[in-house]
C-alpha cells in the first residue's frame, strides 16, 4: 500500500494584497510552499508528493524541489480553475490502487506537523476516510450587519487539511461530482455527499490556512520566532 500526498497549489491569492500567489511568497528566504513540502518529505508515511499548479510556476517548483531536496515530489500537474479541478487532475495522473491512501493538504498550511499527518493517515487506514478539524471555541452567530441568531457550538468544527481517503473512495466521490456538475469546498464534502462516514481527527490552531494579509503577517512572526 502506498500513500500519495496531493498538494493543490493553483490558487491566485486574491484575498491577499500581493501580485504573487501566497504559496510562493518568501519567508526567511524560503517560499511558503517549501515549508509545507518539507514536512511531507520528512514523514516516513508519505511515499510520493504531487503538486497541482499553474503551468507558469512549474519552473519555480522544480527549483524549490532542488533547493530544499524534496525528492518525493515526483509529479507536477496542471491546476484547474477550481481547487476541485486541481485535485482531480492529480488523481487522474497517478497510478494508485484502490486501497492506497490519498492525502490532500493545502499548500498554504505550512505549519502542519508530522504528528498530525500520522494521526490523519492512520485514521484513514482504519476507517477509510478522515478529515482534520478543530472544534469551535468561540461563540457562533448568524447575521449580516446585525445579529440574527446565536448557534450551538457544541458540535461545530472548523475543517482543516490534511484530508485522507482510500483511493477507491475519493475516486468514486470525484466521479460522482463530475457527473452531477457539483462543486464542493473540499474533498470531504464530496465524499460525504455519496454516503461515506468520515472520521474526525483533532487538528491544531497552529495549522492555519494563510489566506489574508493578516495571516501573512502572523506567519511571518511565527517563522521569525523559529529562527
Amino acid at each position: 500500500m502506498k500513500t500519495y500526498a496531493i498538494i493543490p497549489s493553483g490558487g491566485l491569492g486574491k484575498r491577499a494584497n500581493s501580485n504573487l500567489p501566497k504559496q510562493y511568497i518568501k519567508f526567511n528566504n524560503k517560499e511558503l510552499i517549501a515549508y509545507t513540502l518539507q514536512v511531507f518529505q520528512s514523514s516516513n508515511l508519505i511515499d510520493e508528493i504531487i503538486v497541482s499548479a499553474k503551468n507558469s510556476y512549474f519552473e519555480l517548483l522544480e527549483t524549490i524541489k532542488k533547493n530544499f531536496e524534496i525528492s518525493k515530489l515526483n509529479l507536477l500537474v496542471e491546476g484547474g480553475d477550481e481547487r476541485q479541478d486541481s485535485v482531480f487532475n492529480a488523481l487522474r495522473a497517478i497510478n494508485a490502487n484502490d486501497d492506497d491512501l490519498i492525502v490532500v493538504h493545502d499548500a498554504v498550511r505550512p505549519l502542519i506537523t508530522k504528528e498530525l499527518i500520522y494521526d490523519a493517515v492512520q485514521t484513514a487506514h482504519d476507517f477509510g476516510a478522515a478529515v482534520v478539524a478543530i472544534k469551535s471555541k468561540d461563540t457562533l452567530l448568524k447575521g449580516n450587519e446585525f445579529v440574527t441568531q446565536y448557534l450551538d457550538r457544541s458540535d461545530v468544527y472548523y475543517v482543516q487539511t490534511p484530508q485522507v481517503f482510500k483511493y477507491k473512495i475519493i475516486k468514486e466521490a470525484f466521479k460522482k461530482a463530475k457527473e452531477d456538475n457539483f462543486v464542493g469546498t473540499d474533498e470531504s464534502m464530496l465524499v460525504h455527499r455519496i454516503g461515506y462516514e468520515i472520521k474526525i481527527v483533532k487538528g491544531s490552531y497552529i495549522n492555519f490556512k494563510v489566506t489574508t494579509d493578516e495571516d501573512i503577517r502572523l506567519l511571518s512572526m511565527i517563522l521569525k520566532s523559529f529562527k
